[in-house]
């Protein structure tokens, strides 16, 4: 399939999700591989249209090393495309079904950096919403990409947010109890599902499951999380608090705690060779703040 005279994609998509699907693709007119995300619009679903428009712009507004480089957005025959950087790798939630527990230090280089990407994300006034194992993408490098802002939500809009009614939007195993109950998403929300991905990656299990969305919702609201062996147990409880107010206050906080613990991880064989991408983020973090990245 050929879109805008210029990106060639291939039919069979890499993933498909509530946003669309994701091809990879060529743009022939500067010969490099980009990964295309579609979205064919339902007649009269305005607020899909919405949806999928303004993540293109909040994606473009975020301009950080670990987040995918938005090259080009538009409308073809019926569907909305956008063009992003075609990201090697794998993702978190394949590492950890074929590897299983990580071990501690690169569990902690991974969601150092993607405390990293949040913190720039805050400080710019988005807010993920949906950050779970499927949307953070492992680099042969070591480097960690935050992807699909989909349902990322700009604080200093006035735009009300989008939801239906009785829809909750986001994933059940990675929602914040404030998510569930009120629709409310901030910032600690995003820190609530980073302590969710952390404790899969150090346990290999999800933190809470259950034969419904709504059993799920329920133990996030009212079952405290287990506790995991290792120096990062004590990390995850704060992390994993029910009271936003509990939890740390900046994804920049996060980060420095959780950088003490990611120091030197072993190779990941057949993943990662090794893990310099945690000095990348840590001279990033050095004597600047992550709103000026």
């Amino acid at each position: 399939m050929l879109i805008a005279d210029r990106y060639e994609i291939d039919d069979l998509p890499l993933g498909r999700g509530g946003m669309g699907s994701v091809h990879k693709g060529r743009d022939l007119r500067l010969d490099r591989r980009v990964a295309v995300k579609l979205l064919r619009l339902p007649g009269s679903d305005d607020e899909v249209r919405q949806r999928f428009a303004r993540e293109a712009r909040i994606v473009a507004k975020l301009e950080h090393p670990g987040v995918p480089v938005l090259h080009d957005f538009g409308t073809y025959e019926q569907r909305l495309f956008q063009v992003m950087q075609f990201v090697d790798g794998v993702t978190v939630a394949d590492l950890v079904g074929e590897f299983g527990p990580l071990p501690e230090a690169w569990a902690a280089n991974i969601a150092a950096q993607t405390a990293a990407v949040l913190a720039a994300a805050h400080e710019r006034g988005i807010c993920h919403r949906d950050l779970k194992p499927t949307n953070l993408m492992l680099c042969p490098d070591g480097a960690v990409k935050v992807l699909d802002f989909g349902l990322a939500l700009l604080r200093e809009s006035d735009v009300a947010p989008f939801s239906r009614a009785g829809q909750i939007l986001g994933t059940p195993s990675y929602m914040a109890p404030e998510q569930i109950q009120r629709g409310v998403a901030e910032p600690r929300s995003d820190l609530y599902a980073l302590g969710c991905v952390l404790h899969e990656m150090v346990t290999g299990e999800q933190l809470f499951t259950g034969p419904t969305a709504y059993a799920v919702f329920d133990k996030h609201v009212k079952e405290a999380p287990p506790r995991v062996a290792g120096a990062l147990d004590a990390v995850l409880q704060r992390l994993l608090a029910k009271d936003p107010g509990d939890r740390p206050a900046t994804a920049l906080e996060v980060f420095g705690e959780l950088q003490r613990f990611a120091q030197d991880p072993p190779p990941l064989p057949g993943f990662v060779g090794d893990g310099s991408a945690v000095a990348m983020y840590a001279s990033v973090q050095r004597g600047r703040r992550f709103g000026e990245v």
